[in-house]
């Protein structure tokens, strides 16, 4: 018997080599079968998405969901299921003393949460994270990564202000030395707010990253990222990327820049992750889903495959999680996203004001998180992706 068929969508997953109008059944919380006209009959529940993409359940690797422990943490389904994401990976919002507390939440949601710990003693519950060395706690890491039964997935790390004048890149040191003893990635926040990052930063930063390890806001325009004063990729960057460190988008309020996205795509630097790190102050002001993000980078000339790898299989991968989120097969969790591609006319802006037009957009129709159906509720956008350029220039 099956519980559930999506019928008659356009499923769509590169790496599993899927592409076409098929259907997907799912009994219980698995896919058990994706082909054509699959029979209609047995099912206890037939949604017809012809006209739709089924996509794997989108994963957002950049989030902070620790509400209300993190006065900038977002509700994890309204980041999650709400808009069309079946997993979201919260970026450092807790730190040993209070990752406890964060844990104890997570049953209540109905979107799969994975942790990233910080290294910074609360995490991102207070601002400043890291001043001092004495704000470092990497035997509660320690802790948390050998009681959390492997929940949480890595080590976060913000190589900003006022952390570098602080413990500086020592601070990442610490957390290196933490995460390869515990065969977990690093994922780095790199670009610095408060301006104050030397010319070396970025490139000793990179250096010190291995396979595996994130770093997250690569098109910030903030200083300490992967582009030197005249706009070149740091020839670290690309070395890093040749050993297997991957490269995150994470949107940000203040960390992402068209113009650097441009440039550091067109000089062959890869990405494999789209996402938001969507807060709450982001959520209200300009970042707003995951698959808002995922349609900048359409306008930004990547194809539908292709960003719906950077927001399944990528992210998946990255958090390892992948042998149970990223992709499409019998047998694996019933972890779906049912997306429409809107056409229209619309402008985003980035973190530095500067405006992109799009003329499709990715919006969510239905979310199905181990095996059950969730209706979004969230608008990918304030004005809902109508296809009028009043409504976006009125809103951006």
């Amino acid at each position: 018997m099956t519980d559930l068929l999506l019928a008659g969508g356009e499923v769509v997953d590169a790496g599993a080599g899927l592409s076409g109008r098929l259907d997907v059944a799912v009994t219980g919380s698995v896919i058990t079968a994706i082909g054509r006209d699959l029979d209609r009959a047995g099912a206890g529940r037939v949604v017809d998405v012809t006209g739709s993409l089924v996509a794997a359940g989108l994963v957002d690797l950049h989030t902070h969901v620790f509400a209300p422990g993190s006065a900038l943490s977002i509700d994890p389904d309204v980041a999650g299921v709400l808009s069309g994401v079946t997993t979201v990976v919260d970026a450092g919002s807790s730190g040993p003393e209070n990752f406890a507390e964060f844990a104890a939440l997570l049953p209540g949601a109905r979107t799969e949460v994975v942790p990233f710990v910080h290294i910074g003693r609360r995490g991102l519950a207070v601002k400043p994270d890291v001043t001092t060395a004495d704000d470092l706690d990497p035997d509660g890491v320690r802790r948390v990564l050998s009681s959390s039964a492997g929940l949480v997935r890595g080590i976060k790390v913000r190589v900003v202000s006022p952390a570098l004048q602080g413990p500086g890149l020592a601070m990442l040191r610490t957390a290196r030395t933490v995460a390869r003893e515990a065969g977990v990635p690093l994922m780095v926040h790199v670009g610095d707010i408060g301006g104050l990052a030397g010319p070396s930063v970025g490139p000793e930063t990179l250096e010190l990253l291995d396979a595996g390890d994130i770093v997250t806001h690569v098109f910030t325009a903030n200083p300490g990222g992967v582009l030197d004063a005249d706009g070149k990729l740091l020839p670290e960057a690309r070395a890093a990327a040749e050993r297997g460190v991957l490269f995150d988008s994470a949107h940000g309020c203040k960390n992402l820049s068209f113009d650097v996205a441009r440039r550091v795509l067109d000089q062959g630097l890869p990405l494999h992750a789209v996402s938001t790190d969507l807060t709450l102050t982001g959520h209200g002001e300009i970042v707003f889903s995951l698959t808002e993000v995922m349609s900048r980078y359409l306008a930004l000339g990547f194809d539908v495959p292709e960003v719906l790898t950077m927001a399944t299989a990528g992210p998946a991968a990255a958090a390892g999680i992948a042998d149970r989120a990223g992709r499409l097969a019998v047998g694996r969790p019933a972890d779906l996203s049912v997306l429409s591609l809107a056409s229209g006319d619309w402008s985003v802006s980035d973190s530095t004001g500067a405006a992109l037009r799009l003329d499709r957009a990715f919006v969510p129709v239905l979310t199905v998180r181990a095996g059950a159906v969730v209706e979004p509720g969230e608008p990918p956008h304030p004005w809902g992706w109508e296809p009028t350029s009043v409504a976006a220039s009125a809103c951006c």
